[in-house]
């Protein structure tokens, strides 16, 4: 199974039912989303807890008025079809409203840092 999707789909699930944090196996390029995510204000804590196997990451959820920060999650690259866009085809998500999380050389950045460093890259998901 793709571990980014798993790690989209367990924040989705979590909304749904109004689950305040989750837990999910360590890794580092969900580590890297997850604070990418934490920095934009779509959840309130990140944090890695435990050693070694047991290392884990823990998603604190945000709510707002009782409906969730997130709004929609999209994985557009995928082990079976990857996508990769130069900075010039990165268009702004939902009018600005949403973003792009992008794998470039120079790390896991938004459509923004993409766009202002002239960086290009995997597509791997949208967020709203």
């Amino acid at each position: 199974m793709d571990p980014i999707a798993d790690l989209l789909n367990q924040i989705r699930n979590a909304q749904a039912v109004s689950k305040s944090t989750i837990s999910i196996p360590f890794s580092q390029i969900k580590y890297e989303i997850a604070k990418i995510l934490e920095k934009q204000g779509f959840v309130e804590k990140v944090e890695r807890k435990g050693r070694k196997i047991q290392r884990v990451i823990e998603i604190t959820l945000k709510y707002v008025d009782g409906k969730a920060a997130i709004s929609g999650l999209k994985r557009i690259s995928k082990p079976g079809q990857r996508i990769y866009s130069s900075w010039r085809g990165i268009k702004k998500v939902r009018g600005g409203y949403g973003m792009l999380i992008i794998s470039t050389s120079k790390g896991i950045k938004t459509d923004k840092e993409v766009r202002k460093q002239k960086l290009g890259g995997e597509v791997i998901c949208e967020i709203w």
